[in-house]
Parts: structure tokens; sequence; C-alpha cells
């Protein structure tokens, strides 16, 4: 690694964790009702929303009623964005004229925003109207996360109350979050973004004279659609001359904002942050790849602040940094180096290959290869999954890098709430652990943790792995799954690994080498996202339910200082311990095998 790596990762890193307390303390003031200057301001905004739609804030909900609420509430989002997409071509803010979606494509696409994964097994600009981007996709991007965020707040209730039946309320902790945190900072994010460039308007298309004319061939069809063809049997070509090129505009830098702020991912352009149009300079790349982490990352201190105690906040913090900066070094190691099979070539050009500085397949060269290999880890870090390089030319060691932090269950700070309360289900593992190394029942925050809690954590903690392992299996398997792999062996089973593993993890970045948008697959797809969103915030709002009901016990000789680095270390032990126990078999069939014929080794 060259010193300007090293200055950029120091800076990225620098800087997160100088906004985290700041950005968390005002995210706490927020859930707990406090003034801070904004919320007061816009009061009588969220008033009038509530009395709108008819909710009262000050009546409280146990967790059973909470869970009800966010899953009808996230059903009807479901639908919605599903009929925008059936309906879009008689819709208006259509300046392309693009047809309806097909109903297995609109499906995964409804679930796959509704859930805060956006997977895409599609081309935006070829695809979605202005309107579906905006009132489907957009919304979603701000509701799916302010969703996360709201389950988050429930279960963070549950350590802090005791005797208590209630957790809070969904409609209020939703209201909060989208009104005073996703939607100002992600109104500063686009004016900044707009002011380096990423497009944002409601013209159609542009069409723009090429400098240089493009020739090409292409066959002849007859009137029936088929190629037309010679007494020899082979195709009658037509010579063609382009001699100008659609650019595709649209509102893409407030829907970019909400992408990396709300961890959703969703790209406007089919190569998401790679496109000039939303992430033309260092600059936007910058502030996008931190936008990626700062609500997860401080949402730690948040709930720090929240139980009581900013030492447990940072104590996740610690871990969840530990195991990103490591994870850093390992990728842009692995992409800096040289592929032994390109150097084994002749002598001049290997001299060459070896001054390029690495593996630049597949990057931008405005970006390079550390702030692609940075934003990488930190995308897949987060369940967010928006790309500025292809992770299908990664090194088989870094493109697992990226596939091996979703399969953790994105708890290296993960999506907005969801990673931190799927972290904290580590957490109580860790003490339950804990407890049976001393015969003591194992506390956390105060709180017991019995056979309830740990039942509902080993549900969370579970269901992904099932989900990529046996939809993996299930794809390789069948003639369907097998059709879209297009790169044989090693390669294209971790395509299809990486798939399952993103969509089971709610991340939603790809190896672009797997056609993804057929019946099978948006049905495999959309089925794995919906389950892995739903069925593991249930159980946190049950643990949070469950938590809250119980009183707070004394601190005594036994008890496991949670906030120290022994429990920082057993904590990063345990998130490690699962992913290398549960997936090493699979990453061994794909990535590792892939890296070893790289090296020539049989």
């Amino acid at each position: 690694m060259t010193s300007n790596s090293y200055l950029q990762i120091i800076c990225y890193v620098s800087t997160l964790l100088l906004l985290v307390k700041p950005l968390g303390w005002y995210m706490a003031r927020v859930y707990e009702d406090e003034s801070v200057g904004l919320n007061r301001l816009l009061a009588p905004v969220e008033t009038i929303l509530y009395r709108i739609s008819g909710i009262n804030p000050k009546q409280e909900m146990p967790w059973t009623d909470y869970a009800i609420a966010m899953l009808v509430f996230n059903a009807l989002g479901t639908l919605i964005v599903f009929t925008l997409q059936s309906l879009q071509a008689s819709l208006p803010f259509n300046p392309q004229s693009l047809p309806n979606v097909s109903p297995d494509s609109a499906f995964n696409t409804a679930v796959s925003f509704t859930s805060n994964t956006n997977w895409q097994g599609y081309s935006g600009e070829t695809t979605m109207s202005y309107l579906t981007q905006m009132l489907g996709l957009t919304v979603q991007n701000f509701l799916s996360a302010a969703t996360g965020m709201a389950t988050l707040v429930a279960l963070i209730r549950g350590f802090a109350r005791r005797n208590a039946d209630l957790i809070g309320n969904f409609w209020v902790d939703l209201t909060r979050s989208t009104l005073y945190i996703l939607m100002p900072l992600s109104l500063i994010l686009a004016l900044a973004l707009v002011g380096q460039g990423v497009v944002q308007t409601f013209n159609s298309y542009q069409s723009v004279p090429l400098v240089e004319f493009f020739n090409y061939e292409q066959a002849k069809l007859g009137d029936d659609g088929v190629a037309l063809q010679d007494s020899a049997g082979k195709p009658i070509m037509e010579s063609f001359t382009t001699k100008e090129q659609i650019i595709a505009v649209g509102p893409a830098a407030s829907q970019v904002a909400i992408k990396q702020l709300g961890t959703n991912g969703g790209g406007f352009f089919n190569v998401n942050s790679a496109h000039p149009f939303e992430n033309p300079t260092p600059l936007s790349n910058f502030l996008e790849m931190l936008a990626i982490l700062l609500i997860p990352a401080s949402l730690c201190y948040t709930f720090g602040m929240m139980v009581g105690d900013t030492r447990q906040g940072w104590a996740i913090m610690a871990a969840m940094t530990l195991i990103f900066i490591t994870l850093i070094f390992v990728t842009v190691a692995a992409e800096q180096s040289v592929n032994p099979a390109l150097a084994a070539l002749d002598i001049d050009q290997s001299a060459n290959i070896s001054q390029s500085g690495g593996n630049m397949e597949g990057k931008e060269t405005r970006f390079g290869i550390i702030n692609s290999a940075l934003w990488a880890v930190a995308t897949t870090a987060a369940s967010n999954g928006s790309v500025n390089a292809m992770h299908d030319s990664f090194t088989p060691i870094g493109g697992m890098v990226a596939m091996w932090l979703m399969q953790l269950g994105e708890v290296v700070f993960g999506g907005v709430g969801s990673g931190l309360y799927g972290m904290i289900m580590f957490a109580i593992v860790a003490v339950f652990v804990s407890g049976l190394m001393i015969g003591r029942t194992p506390e956390y925050l105060g709180k017991k943790i019995e056979a309830f809690e740990m039942k509902m954590a080993a549900i969370v903690i579970l269901i992904p792995p099932l989900i990529v392992l046996a939809g993996t299996a299930f794809a390789v398997m069948l003639a369907a799954g097998k059709a879209s792999v297009f790169n044989p062996g090693a390669h294209g089973f971790t395509e299809v690994l990486y798939a399952l593993s993103s969509a089971s993890n709610n991340n939603g970045s790809a190896f672009g080498g797997l056609s993804a948008n057929t019946p099978f697959y948006n049905g495999l797809l959309g089925l794995a996202m919906l389950f892995s969103r739903f069925w593991l915030a249930v159980p946190v709002l049950a643990i949070a339910g469950s938590l809250a009901a119980k009183k707070i016990v004394p601190v005594g000789p036994g008890t496991l200082p949670t906030h120290t680095p022994l429990f920082v270390t057993l904590l990063i032990g345990i998130v490690l311990l699962v992913g290398a126990l549960t997936f090493v078999p699979a990453l061994a069939l794909g990535p590792v095998v892939e890296h070893l014929q790289m090296l020539g080794i049989k």
C-alpha cells in the first residue's frame, strides 16, 4: 500500500468518527422529544401529519401492536410501488414513454425498495419513469430507512424502561425519523451533489451530436422479425452510421442523497454511483461514501445516550470499526496486487502491468483503486449496496471480503437501525456465552437475558444464513437458476452465492455477471429480501417488549462489564466465529478456489 492509500483511509475514517457524536446526540434528542431547534421548528408539520392520519402521538403501543403497524405499513408500501410500476405507461412524468414493468420484475423491485435492499435487476434509465423513480422508489428510500430506525429505537426503549408494557408509537418514531433526520440531511447532501454536477431535472433525455460518427453493421430483418439470409445461408448485413447519442438525465440528485443516507443504495442509473451523472467528482465520491456510514455509525452514540451510558455505544462502535478497518486493508491490498496470470506475460508487458498499481478492471479512473476498494467495503459493511466500481471485476479476495461482510449479517455498521439492532443481537449472545462460562444468569444493560431473548436472538442471527445457503443450493441445482450463469466454474458459483448473500442480508449490490432479471431470480431473491427484513424485525421487537417488562438488575461482582476492551474482543469473536463457521465451506467452493486458480495452484 502507498502513503496515499493510508492518507485517504485515515481521512475518511477520521471524518466519520468526528461526526458520530454530534449527529448521535441530535438523534437521541429527537427520539426522546427533547428540543434541538429543528424539531421545534417543524413541530407544526408533525402535528398536522398526525391530525390528518388520525394518530394520537401520546398513545404508545405494546410490541405486538408496534410490529403489526410496521408490517401493515410496509405491506401497503410494497403494493403501491408494485402498482406504480405496473401502470407507469399510463401515468404522467414519463417523457421517454417507457412501458409498464413486467409483473415479476415489479414484484422484485417493490419488495427490494420496501425492505431497504434496493436490489436492482433492471436498468433504471430504460425501465423506470420519473414518476416511478420519485413517488415509488425515492419515497420508499425514506420510509424503509425510517422503519429500521424506528425498530431500533423501540429496542433501545426495551433496555431503558423497567416494568413497562409499552415500547413507543411506531407512527411517531417513523415520522420523526423521516421529518427531523432523513429529510434535512438529504436536502443538504442533495444540494451539495447538485453543486458537484449530479443531474436534477424533469427534462426528457437529451440528444447530442457525436464528435466522431460511429459505423456499424447488423443483420437485416424481415417483416416477421427474423434475420434474412443469402443463398449461402449467411445473414444479410446492413450498414448504419450513428451521428448522435441519447443522454439519460432526470431527478437523480434527490434520489442519490437518500439512497446513501438511508443505506438504500439503489441507483437512478444502471451503473449506480459509477455513473458520472450520479457521482461526477472525487468530492462527490467522498460525500456519498461518508453518507453511507454516517447514520449507522452515529446511532451507536444515540444508543448509548438513550440507555444512559454512552460507553455502551462506544463499545459497539469500537467493535464495528475494528472489523471495518481491518477488512479495508485486506481489500485494498488485494486490489493493488498484480494478477499473476497477467504478470506471467512477456517482460515488457509485465513491467507495464506492475507499474499500473494493481487491478483497475471495472474501476473508474477518476476514483482509482483505493476509493473503489474503500467504497466496496463501506457499502457492504452497511446494507447499502451502491457501487462506484464493478464488484464482479474485483480480485477473488477483494470480492470475497465484500461478500463476507454481508454474510456476517450486515452488523458492521449495517443498515440504518437494522445494523445496530443486529449487532445488539450478537451482544446478547456474547453475554449469554460469558454467563455460561461462569455459571451465572447473563445480563446486558441491567436486564437478565433469559431463554426467550436467546431464542429470538438466535432467529435473527440464523435466518439470513439459512436463506443464503438454501437459496444458493436451490439456484445451482435447477436449470432455471443455472441458465443465468454465464461464467463457468468457481466464479459462476460465486456470482450466485453473492446474489443470495446480498438479497438475504438486504444489501442490494451484485456481481454483474449473473443475469438476474428473470422470473426465477426475481421470485427467489424477492422472497429472500422479504423474509430477511421482516422475519428479523419482528423478533427484535419481541425482545424489546420482553426487556421493557423486566426490572433493572443491580450490578454485582459477577456482572460482565459490557463497555470494556474485553467485551469488545468477545463481541468481535462471536461475530467472526458465526460468520466463519457458517460460510467458510461455501466460500471455499467459490472465491477461495478462484484465488488458487489465479495463483496457478491446482
